[in-house]
């Protein structure tokens, strides 16, 4: 599949200043003839639109995978507040085998574990892919995309190792006017015994296969989402855009025990007594998620610099703030999933507002003013000695002052005098 540049769809299916002259009333006033007065302009409001694999975004906010993409109606809300994609829950073609349990989340707090008090930082699911039959989940792509044609819709989708599945869903979900597609390689529970979702992410060779498979016949953006459960996530990464996706989306989850019940001695989130290793999302995993992010981009600047692929950071995004992070880091857009879920769908607005303001201060118009701008700033731990060991004899020699009577100056006399003062 051909890499694409930014002003082109893959998809054949879409998607001052003013004067007045103040006039005499009278001898008293003649002297103001000629007064002026000029308007200060306003200054332009950044721009958050952001266009991604030909795709146009009013704001780079995407609706991450999972609950707050699971049907129709919570779909259209997240259009109706504003967000800048919405990414549907991951479907397959046989729902009926996927079966959900409750409880499925479970919570972690600031302080004492358990405390109702505490700021929340973890988040951990074992919820699966969708459980709605495959045909009602395509219908109702077909209606949003009916009713919000220049709105970004992304399929998420994820199949067994069989590429006459991988066909099928494909051709099923492009038949609906789907946008894009987003590759659940990473999903770290449940379906991976099913040798699907971060059973492929983290085995190179079978991604590889895969990856062919479904860039040979999709004929819209593939994103692949790639899984934190790995030694070095730019590996999985290289593969998925050397086979053909136009992106890259990162993290998914991390595997984790979110804690044992103290009194009852069960794990969390207790079902029937029992719990399984799940997904942790929200605040805590926001450094490591950076980090991840941060080697892809690095990753992609060096060996696929020029070429039109794409970056979407997922992790712990409530404000702002966390976003602009991603997008220093090289990010395209910036995806929210359990955010949503404890904020609601409006948090997009408190979103925007937050990183315009970031924007302004720096006066950045566009996002692409500072996307990847601090990428530049990491380097190897060899390389910061190096530096620092610099920076201390420059700032030796600098408190030395001059080396030979010979140096003295007349013009700068008293500074080089002060610089051999020692109080």
């Amino acid at each position: 599949m051909a890499s694409l540049s930014f002003n082109q769809f893959k998809i054949k299916n879409p998607v001052g200043e003013f004067s007045r002259t103040l006039p005499q009333k009278g001898l008293a006033q003649s002297t103001r003839v000629g007064f002026r007065v000029f308007a200060s302009e306003t200054p332009a409001e950044p721009d958050l639109s952001v266009t991604v694999n030909g795709l146009h975004m009013p704001n780079p906010f995407v609706i991450g995978s999972g609950p707050p993409g699971t049907n129709y109606t919570v779909m259209k809300r997240a259009f109706d507040e504003g967000w800048g994609a919405v990414i549907a829950k991951t479907v397959s073609l046989d729902a009926a085998k996927v079966i959900n349990v409750t409880p499925r989340y479970a919570r972690l707090r600031a302080g004492i574990n358990g405390s109702a008090k505490g700021q929340i930082i973890g988040w951990e699911n074992i919820e699966l892919i969708s459980d709605r039959p495959l045909e009602t989940m395509l219908k109702e792509f077909k209606k949003l995309k009916e009713e919000y044609p220049d709105r970004i819709l992304i399929a998420s989708i994820m199949e067994e190792y069989n590429k006459a599945a991988w066909d099928e869903l494909i051709d099923r979900c492009e038949q609906t006017g789907v946008d894009a597609f987003e590759i659940n390689f990473s999903c770290p529970h449940g379906m991976p015994e099913r040798k699907m979702g971060a059973a492929v992410g983290q085995d190179c060779a079978l991604l590889e296969e895969v990856c062919g498979w479904i860039n040979a016949k999709a004929t819209i953006p593939v994103w692949a989402k790639m899984t934190p459960n790995i030694t070095d996530i730019t590996q999985p990464a290289r593969v998925a855009l050397s086979l053909g996706c136009e992106g890259i989306a990162a993290i998914n989850t991390i595997m984790s025990v979110m804690g044992i019940n103290l009194n009852s001695l069960r794990p969390e989130p207790c079902v029937e007594g029992y719990s399984t290793p799940g997904g942790y999302s929200s605040k805590a995993v926001h450094p490591i998620a950076l980090a991840k992010v941060m080697n892809i981009a690095k990753m992609m600047q060096s060996e696929f610099n020029g070429k039109d692929y794409s970056l979407s950071g997922i992790g712990g995004v409530e404000t702002g703030s966390d976003a602009a992070e991603f997008i220093l880091l090289g990010a395209n857009t910036v995806q929210v999933c359990t955010g949503v879920m404890m904020h609601g769908y409006g948090l997009v607005k408190k979103l925007c507002a937050e990183l315009k303001d970031f924007m302004k201060v720096h006066n950045f118009s566009s996002i692409e003013d500072f996307r990847g701008a601090s990428l530049q700033y990491f380097t190897t731990h060899t390389d910061l000695v190096r530096r620092q060991q610099e920076a201390i004899q420059q700032r030796k020699a600098i408190r030395k002052g001059l080396k030979s009577d010979k140096d003295w100056t007349g013009d700068g006399f008293v500074k080089e005098t002060e610089s051999m003062v020692s109080n």
